[in-house]
């Protein structure tokens, strides 16, 4: 049976840590890009049980060199990816608002790693992708970049970096349909993560059953025919989102 190539950004903890562990007990070989530098860490371990399945990828998104030396490591390894998630992301501040003191530079290292890592990424694997046979590019966004669905007063730097990776999205889906590629924009529901830097136990769902529905909307999304099909945003149960 042919090999099935994976790569998944922001794999270190959470809803990618769980993506890497589902993949694996799929029977992928998964390339996990880890931006924490720990020594003992979750990707360690699950590469001592899984040696001949996982490699794990220094990487930040938000440098061109960093995807560079990953795409390198890859190539030396496969000349094609099945599956590209885009996982990685950063929060940055969610209190400020328009009439409030905004920090400038935080927020453009938010859009440096929530949308330019992710068209880093895309960018520099779309042949190694589009020589597949799924060809498909997996852009975890967030219901908070939905313009129309939009209540809140703050978040700037979120909101809005997700709402550009969802116009990236599209741009992509545009460009690649003809050519087989497909392109998904998820929200992974509100999951327990520590991305406001301590655990937000006020998620609805574990990394662990985000990850599970993600790998289910793969999975059926695989299987659909591409030709007519529209991008939309649609949330882990497959609901679909507004723009």
């Amino acid at each position: 049976m042919q090999k099935k190539w994976v790569v998944v950004t922001g794999a270190d903890r959470g809803v990618g840590l769980s993506l890497v562990k589902q993949l694996l007990d799929q029977g992928y070989h998964v390339f996990a890009g880890q931006f924490q530098q720990e020594n003992d860490n979750a990707l360690g371990q699950l590469k001592a049980s899984h040696k001949e399945r996982l490699q794990v990828l220094q990487l930040d998104i938000s440098s061109e060199d960093s995807v560079k030396l990953a795409l390198d490591e890859v190539s030396a390894v496969t000349d094609r990816v099945d599956i590209l998630i885009n996982n990685g992301a950063v929060l940055g501040d969610i209190q400020a608002t328009v009439q409030e003191e905004l920090d400038f530079a935080e927020m453009e290292q938010v859009f440096r790693v929530n949308t330019l890592g992710a068209l880093r990424m895309s960018n520099g694997f779309i042949e190694p992708l589009l020589r597949s046979e799924s060809r498909l590019i997996v852009n975890i966004s967030s219901e908070a970049g939905s313009i129309g669905a939009c209540r809140r007063t703050s978040w700037y730097a979120y909101c809005m970096s997700k709402a550009a990776l969802n116009m990236q999205s599209q741009l992509i889906h545009n460009g690649i349909s003809g050519q087989g590629g497909k392109v998904m924009v998820i929200h992974p529901g509100h999951v327990q993560t520590y991305m406001q830097g301590k655990l937000d136990e006020a998620g609805s769902l574990t990394p662990d059953e985000s990850a599970a529905y993600i790998l289910q909307r793969i999975e059926n999304r695989l299987k659909q025919d591409e030709e007519g099909l529209e991008l939309t945003l649609t949330d882990y149960a497959g609901n679909t989102l507004p723009w």
